[in-house]
């Protein structure tokens, strides 16, 4: 596995004692194939809780992965609470990143807007026009239109929650990422799957801890 020698430099950068467990930290925004949540919230399958169970075998540890908001990760990584931080990209972070170590990226996530199979009109063509977002996500290519007044973020809590608002007709387009896209379009009746506008954004996301 490519990640186990960066993994490794982490871990030892945190100064792991004992046989203590990995804390990798869970988004609550998240949504499948990356991540599945059982009755009680907690992570109970995806991509990542795979991929995060994995690596901590490899190491001779047990993976722990607390579902927290977004906003909160950075505090409990600071507090030394949380050992890493998965699927993230540099340019998401408010604060500095030089203060961290990174993994190699992984994998590369697409934002795309999206729409439902009717919609015929194409986004930005009505001013103020309403577009499904998650809650504390940055999409830099929408920021200037966001700013101006011509789209308007209507947040969610998750991503799979600005879909079924998508498909329900709580606005006409939104942002997703491919995966979570495709994901939720398997699962749906040929008429209420969602379809691939543009692409807003493409980036590499990586693991990191803290110095």
């Amino acid at each position: 596995m490519r990640l186990l020698p960066a993994i490794l430099l982490l871990l030892s950068a945190g100064a792991l004692a004992g046989e203590r467990p990995i804390r990798f930290s869970v988004t609550e925004s998240w949504a499948m194939p990356m991540m599945r949540y059982d009755e009680s919230g907690l992570a109970a399958g995806g991509i990542l809780f795979d991929l995060q169970t994995r690596l901590a075998q490899r190491v001779g540890r047990r993976a722990e992965m607390p579902v927290l908001p977004r906003l909160r990760v950075q505090q409990m990584l600071v507090r030394g609470e949380i050992d890493l931080r998965c699927y993230v990209n540099p340019d998401w972070l408010s604060e500095p990143h030089h203060q961290y170590i990174w993994t190699v990226p992984f994998m590369v996530q697409r934002d795309m807007l999206v729409g439902r199979v009717n919609e015929l009109e194409q986004p930005g063509q009505r001013s103020g026009e309403r577009v499904g977002t998650v809650l504390g996500f940055s999409y830099p290519s929408l920021e200037p239109l966001f700013a101006s007044g011509h789209l308007h973020r209507d947040d969610a809590r998750t991503q799979e929650l600005v879909l079924e608002k998508l498909a329900a007709g709580r606005y006409r387009f939104a942002v997703s990422n491919q995966l979570t896209m495709d994901w939720f379009n398997s699962r749906q009746p040929v008429a209420r799957r969602l379809q691939p506008l543009q692409e807003v954004t493409s980036e590499l996301v990586a693991w990191h801890g803290a110095l």
